[in-house]
């Protein structure tokens, strides 16, 4: 060893025994320090004598103290890091659990938070390796990454404050429930308390800090709670869940709205009061909600995790809640940790209801106030979900059957006029304009709307798209099974294939899809015998395509969806045949059409400009034809 190691070394010896007496407590800290101890014994004891007896809570863990904290082993580290909660951070974890008819929640004493809750009314489904369905017992805020903590920021600590996760509380029986105290000496603490009553999933939650204002730094303005929540997969169809769950909010006097469903991303409510935050999965939510003031600020953020992972997403929010700085502070709120029901959710107020992902605008109007209600009225005597699907597909066909009926009546017009298009096609075969021109012109003539029959469609279309969002946001259909499908949120499975297919089929086939496509095809193809596709004849072919290519769309879709697609298809088979046959009188339509000929016509703005536009057209092409000509003769 040379000499300059050894002077190294004598050095580093040196400031060690520097920075030891340093640190080292004077007397009078000692002294303050077991007067803290004993003091702390002392009200924890007479706590335990106190406590209320009940039945609503069970220790599962015993401690080796009635605090659960072994207040001898304070050292002058961890007075010097955690301060006035340094007796605090040490002890032993103990679990407590307390239930309802709806729940089992157990909670830890260290950091006095939620471990987990297990929903008594749901299971959660596990498909085997040979594709068994297994039930398991659905548990909500489980995984051991979560994060409920509070920042406090201490006058005197080496890390700037202490986080509640850190310390361990002491546990209380209460009444309706539990709280936990983590103790700062001299009569100060702060407090969580969770109640709970039969037959709800709310938990009245608040928190309480007594006697703070001389613990925590100068002007400390707020609290910061950082909740983290790693999803768990809980359903079999994960892409489902994956684009179902993430974290809704909502700002106090505006609407809620989430964070994006399908990328990483990030909110920040920088000073904007908000009233509740939640973390929701496709059908289950946990959700934090201010009742006496709101909270003061947000910072929010969903991220995606590898899709061969355990877990499904990571859910951030960073809460800020407002403190002034008084004597005894209390912070009350509600937490919701449980299903995605509809009417549960409306009863909490504040409209926590959206966040069923029903959709916005109109889609979501019509899914939370007619659609939901009237499968609800069904099902309160309809016991199979799957029936109640066929009476509410019925119900729809006959709410917009005289849309239905005016797209029949205008086919049947188009049809009557086939012979006659048929023969302006003929005669005009090598002349598509003038032969587009005629069309037009004998439409007019015979008062026949070509587009007749798309505007009913068309005004059909919120109703799709509506229940296209229904079915997969309604826990009604979550493990609802019908005929050969388990699970009518989910996609049904008729067959496994040993490959996937892109573009979203999956490793399955769909019965429900497949059967959808073939009545899809047939339905088109009854329906085309009184079309004329002379205006545009790849219309003839690309409406057989359409359905060919929707099957890998729908066959990974929530198979009551498929199911619903399946009896509209039925049914409007069903109507076409009846309406055509038995209601629309054919010869009467030939009448009506020829006096519709006799009656003197004014051309509307749309058709003269049309018109106008062809024949410029006609000229342009003719020009050109002409210039064509002079060319070949030079």
């Amino acid at each position: 060893m040379d000499r300059n190691t050894i002077i190294g070394v004598l050095l580093i010896m040196g400031l060690l025994i520097v920075w030891q007496w340093y640190m080292a407590p004077s007397q009078e800290e000692i002294a303050r320090q077991k007067q803290q101890r004993d003091s702390i014994a002392l009200v924890n004891k007479k706590a335990v004598d106190k406590a209320p007896s009940g039945d609503t809570t069970t220790a599962n863990t015993a401690s080796p103290s009635a605090s659960g904290v072994d207040t001898a082993g304070i050292t002058a580290q961890n007075q010097a890091i955690y301060g006035p909660f340094a007796a605090a951070a040490t002890g032993a974890e103990q679990l407590t659990a307390i239930e309802n008819d709806l729940f089992a929640i157990t909670f830890t004493n260290k950091g006095g938070r939620i471990k987990e809750v297990v929903l008594k009314k749901y299971k959660k489904q596990v498909e085997d390796a040979e594709g068994k369905i297994n039930d398991v017992e659905l548990k909500l805020l489980e995984d051991k990454k979560n994060k409920f903590e509070y920042f406090l920021p201490l006058r005197q600590s080496a890390k700037g404050g202490v986080n509640t996760a850190d310390l361990y509380f002491r546990p209380m029986k209460t009444p309706n429930g539990i709280a936990f105290r983590a103790d700062a000496g001299d009569g100060k603490y702060i407090e969580q308390t969770y109640s709970i009553s039969p037959q709800t999933y709310k938990i009245d939650y608040a928190v309480r800090m007594v006697g703070l204002q001389d613990v925590l730094a100068p002007n400390t303005g707020e609290i910061t709670l950082n909740w983290v929540n790693y999803l768990d997969r809980i359903e079999i169809n994960t892409n489902y869940e994956r684009n179902y769950s993430t974290v809704y909010y909502k700002i106090a006097e505006d609407d809620p709205t989430y964070c994006s469903c399908t990328a990483d991303d990030t909110e920040e409510l920088n000073e904007a009061p908000v009233k509740w935050v939640s973390h929701a999965n496709q059908f289950f939510n946990s959700s934090l909600i201010a009742q006496s003031r709101n909270f003061k600020s947000a910072k929010l953020e969903t991220k995606l995790l590898d899709e061969k992972g355990e877990d499904l997403k990571k859910l951030s929010s960073v809460i800020q809640l407002p403190f002034g700085n008084s004597a005894d502070e209390q912070f009350n709120m509600a937490l919701y940790v449980g299903p995605n029901e509809f009417d549960r959710l409306y009863a909490m107020g504040e409209d926590l209801q959206d966040i069923v992902p029903f959709g916005s605008s109109i889609f979501g109007t019509i899914n939370r106030w007619v659609i939901r209600p009237i499968f609800n009225f069904l099902s309160g005597f309809i016991g199979s979900k799957g029936i109640v699907i066929l009476f509410l597909t019925l119900l729809v066909k006959l709410l917009v059957y005289p849309l239905t009926y005016r797209m029949l009546y205008s086919q049947s017009k188009m049809g009557a006029l086939k012979p006659q298009l048929a023969a302006l096609k003929e005669k005009y075969k090598d002349d598509t304009q003038q032969q587009q021109m005629e069309t037009m012109k004998m439409y007019r003539e015979f008062g026949v709307n070509p587009l007749g029959g798309c505007f009913p469609m068309l005004l059909q279309m919120p109703i799709w798209f509506a229940l296209y969002r229904f079915f997969p946001a309604s826990i009604e259909f979550r493990q609802a099974s019908f005929l050969w499908a388990h699970d009518l949120s989910s996609y049904d499975v008729i067959a496994r294939l040993p490959f996937e297919i892109p573009m979203g089929f999956g490793a399955h086939i769909s019965l429900f899809t497949l059967l959808w496509a073939v009545s899809t095809l047939a339905y088109t193809y009854y329906n085309s015998q009184h079309m004329d596709f002379s205006a545009n004849p790849a219309m003839k072919y690309l409406q057989y395509i359409m359905p060919i290519l929707f099957l890998g769309f729908f066959n990974s879709f929530a198979s009551g969806l498929t199911c619903y697609l399946l009896f509209s298809n039925l049914l409007n088979i069903g109507q076409t045949i009846i309406t055509k046959n038995f209601i629309i009188d054919e010869d009467k339509i030939r009448k009506q059409l020829e006096e519709n000929k006799k009656k003197p016509k004014k051309k509307s703005g749309f058709q003269e400009r049309l018109e106008s536009a062809m024949k410029e057209q006609q000229r342009i092409q003719a020009a050109k034809e002409q210039d064509k000509k002079k060319g070949n003769k030079k």
